[in-house]
């Protein structure tokens, strides 16, 4: 069934190639070439390329040699196909409460959930403003951001130009630039905000 999304669909890896691409990591850390690889560990460089492309089954004298010619547990290259996808699971109204830096007065931020190993940072917030909450439309940060709201209506700030979000709305933007709600047109309100970017 389609989602819609565009995102290239991943299939799992073959433990030929979860194998082959531990014995490249190890490589690279270690700074050697293929070649140097196939040396220590007294097989031809093909057998090694065609080991880090997943392209052969090696036998397990294969593998404990170069195991011991990258200097690692033979265990350890299997980890990558035995890894846990990332996957956090968050009950209603048991989000982690946010204090983020600038926020203002009447401005609840609850996290409902995190990535652990991927490269790109994912931060999904559930964000209300009380009746009381003030405007606040300085936010500037790495990334992109999305917000889908939910209740209430604003008038969010994005660099020069300010959007009238409604329920059902979705305003996605460069974070770059100063954000924020900038006009409580009807409180209290609440919206989705999912920021991406970049781990360090």
């Amino acid at each position: 069934m389609s989602t819609g999304s565009n995102a290239p669909r991943i299939a799992s890896p073959t433990i030929e190639q979860a194998i082959g691409a531990q014995i490249r990591q190890h490589r690279k850390k270690l700074d050697i070439t293929s070649a140097e690889l196939a040396a220590t560990a007294k097989i031809s460089p093909g057998m090694v390329s065609k080991i880090e492309n997943g392209q052969i089954s090696s036998s397990l004298a294969t593998l404990t040699a170069l195991a011991s010619a990258l200097n690692v547990p033979i265990s350890s290259l299997f980890a990558g196909y035995d890894d846990r996808r990332d996957c956090s699971f968050v009950k209603a109204g048991q989000g982690v409460v946010i204090e983020r830096r600038g926020t203002k007065s009447g401005h609840l931020y609850e996290l409902l959930g995190h990535s652990l190993n991927a490269d790109v940072a994912i931060e999904p917030f559930l964000i209300t403003l009380a009746a009381d909450a003030v405007p606040y439309s300085a936010f500037c940060h790495a990334g992109v951001e999305l917000i889908y709201m939910l209740t209430g209506s604003v008038g969010y700030r994005h660099a020069d130009k300010v959007y009238h979000l409604e329920p059902g709305d979705t305003l996605f933007f460069d974070a770059s630039a100063q954000h924020g709600p900038e006009e409580l047109i009807s409180v209290p309100m609440t919206y989705l905000s999912i920021i991406a970017y970049p781990r360090d």
